[in-house]
């Protein structure tokens, strides 16, 4: 099952709205296959966090995600320090843009009916054209219940962004705080909580 843009919908329990986009964009369900398209994007998703989170290139000049992104696919990693809690689940979605790997939303579900969007990556060549909006909002709306999305405190973009689409999706019915998550490490986050059913 694949969910389209251009209103080319293939499931009408999981229908998208109607996107703008200029360019049809599919949404791919979670695929294990998938996993090592979304491994290559996130050496971009990495080098853009970067600027707030402080990665250095490693010596071989490339940035990697790490073992944690396995946990979106169901698969443990041998390191403690990068295995979920085990009630976690993940829900990978590569993204594509005329069939062409364009970016990812990769979902976490961190107790029952409360989800996380973990990470969320377009490609810089699709950005601003409206499909980051339609694709986020698509991920509301297929996992319905609570949410929480996080930003850097210092990547005021990001946090732009998704006030913008979470205030549009709510009607502006969402709380935001600033705090920080021992289940990531104590890092502190912007954070943006809501309840995306019925919407």
């Amino acid at each position: 099952m694949i969910w389209t843009a251009k209103g080319v919908i293939s499931s009408a329990a999981t229908k998208p709205r109607v996107s703008s986009v200029s360019e049809p964009y599919e949404i791919c369900p979670p695929n294990r296959d998938d996993l090592p398209v979304v491994r290559n994007l996130a050496r971009f998703y990495v080098y853009d966090m970067s600027e707030h989170a402080g990665f250095d290139f490693a010596d071989d000049g490339l940035f990697a995600a790490g073992a944690s992104l396995d946990n979106y696919w169901g698969i443990k990693p041998e390191a403690p320090q990068d295995q979920w809690p085990a009630h976690w689940r993940g829900f990978a979605h590569l993204i594509r843009v005329n069939g062409h790997p364009a970016g990812f939303a990769l979902v976490r579900q961190i107790a029952d009916g409360l989800y996380d969007m973990g990470e969320f990556f377009i490609a810089r060549k699709y950005r601003r054209k409206g499909a980051g909006k339609d694709i986020a909002t698509t991920m509301f709306r297929l996992y319905p219940g609570r949410w929480e999305v996080r930003e850097m405190p210092t990547n005021v973009g990001a946090q732009a962004f998704w006030r913008r689409i979470i205030g549009d999706f709510t009607g502006g019915a969402y709380e935001e705080s600033r705090e920080r998550f021992p289940a990531y490490r104590n890092a502190e986050f912007i954070v943006q909580r809501f309840d995306s059913r019925g919407r």
